[in-house]
């Protein structure tokens, strides 16, 4: 039977349309948004993100604390490998995942060239395995953040769970509230975690690794990590990976990228962590100097900015010039500038990262100053030593109420210096859900 060939026509013109309709497809949202808390009840302060698991057997989502790490080679948390999981194999309480066998690829791969690197680390090996499994399973190293000590940790195939936005909101529309990343992540033990903040249970890797989170969040995203540390603990900053538009309120039409000026983003060899380039550090016009390719390396770890000696010397040299009216006193580590903040307030001229081209990032009182007692304020960078490598690393106090992007397409580093000059802070972003539960 041979269709006329005016139906026919109809008929491949339809299947054309919507051909054409799905290609020009563009979802509601532009990124997929988390909360971000600050922790000050481990041994320095800490940043962690919220992100979703879920338990087997479980139809909701259980949201997990996993501290923010833009250094971390792959991701790695509070859960157990089970080679054949179905409801009810899993313990109460636990989350279970499938494991990667130690002769699958993504094994060697991780071992091999994207592993923690540290001396204390023991060589892994493929002695363990799973009740039932023919296979060995994948342990790997893992590098506490909060202590620095190595322990071993089994591949997994893993599975994670973000909120969609469209910048102003989290949960774009019934059909788009969430986002499914896939990455294989590692399942460490729980007393791993002891030394991390109250109800934080894992490290989510952010760096250029390619089993870091980045690597698993595809299209319609853009590669841009974006985020905006909170400066109080009671109240979460915010998290994006995609594109724009970023709003904060109470300035609900002022996309926060319309506040970033942006400088090249530079990798290293041997290192998935995110450096840039500082040219000399200015206070009250005068410079002290950086030496020629000296690297700056930015830490999500690192609560304070550290300074090779020869650079932190010459900061305090200036700093202590420039504010002799305010009453020094004993510093307290790990500080080595303090003043006496009882009966005097303190305001102090703003220190400049002056970056190639012409940019510079300003760190103002809120970044550069920390109050560590009710009497005792402290200009917040530290001795790195004479030989520390790299010679600057910026630390989180610095982040604080800074929106700082990541363009990993284009390698640029976007930063907004600090927001309480714009009349917002890191705090103000709208987490109300738009739909859904």
């Amino acid at each position: 039977m041979h269709l006329p060939l005016q139906l026919l026509a109809i008929i491949l013109a339809f299947i054309y349309h919507e051909h054409e309709a799905i290609a020009a497809y563009v979802p509601p949202y532009t990124s997929v948004v988390a909360q971000v808390n600050k922790h000050i009840d481990a041994a320095k302060p800490l940043y962690s993100v919220q992100i979703m698991t879920s338990y087997v057997g479980n139809e909701q989502y259980n949201h997990a604390n996993f501290l923010i790490d833009i250094d971390a080679p792959f991701i790695w948390h509070d859960c157990i490998v089970q080679w054949n999981i179905y409801p009810g194999s899993c313990p109460n309480n636990a989350l279970c995942m499938s494991p990667v066998s130690c002769e699958e690829y993504q094994c060697t791969d991780v071992r091999n060239f994207y592993s923690y690197k540290n001396p204390s680390c023991a060589p892994e090996t493929n002695s363990s395995t799973l009740p039932g499994w023919g296979f060995c399973t994948c342990p790997v190293n893992v590098v506490n953040p909060v202590t620095g000590s190595c322990s071993q940790a089994l591949l997994n195939y893993d599975e994670f769970t973000m909120y969609t936005s469209d910048g102003r909101h989290a949960g774009v529309d019934a059909f788009n509230i969430y986002y499914g990343a896939y990455p294989n992540a590692a399942c460490a033990p729980s007393s791993s975690f002891a030394s991390f903040p109250t109800n934080v249970s894992g490290v989510m890797a952010f760096s250029s690794s390619p089993y870091a989170m980045p690597a698993y969040l595809y299209q319609p995203l853009k590669k841009t990590l974006s985020f905006c540390f909170p400066s109080k603990p009671s109240a979460p900053g915010v998290l994006f990976f995609g594109t724009g538009p970023y709003y904060l309120l109470p300035q609900s039409n002022v996309d926060v990228r319309s506040y970033l000026t942006y400088t090249p983003l530079l990798k290293l060899q041997d290192s998935f962590g995110y450096f840039i380039r500082v040219i000399s550090i200015v206070i009250k016009k005068r410079s002290i100097n950086v030496p020629a390719n000296t690297t700056t390396k930015l830490s999500t770890i690192d609560p304070y900015t550290t300074l090779r000696t020869d650079i932190y010397s010459g900061v305090v040299s200036r700093f202590s010039k420039v504010t002799k009216r305010i009453p020094p006193t004993k510093p307290i580590a790990p500080f080595g500038l303090c003043y006496n903040t009882i009966t005097t307030g303190l305001k102090v001229p703003d220190i400049d990262f002056s970056l190639p081209d012409g940019k510079k990032w300003t760190v103002s009182t809120a970044n550069s100053i920390k109050q560590v007692t009710n009497e005792v304020a402290c200009l917040a960078f530290v001795d790195g030593g004479a030989t520390s490598e790299p010679a600057i690393v910026i630390g989180t106090f610095q982040f604080e109420d800074n929106f700082l992007e990541f363009d990993l397409e284009n390698s640029t580093f976007g930063f907004s210096s600090s927001l309480l000059r714009k009349q917002t802070s890191c705090a103000n972003f709208n987490f109300t859900l738009t739909s859904g539960p």
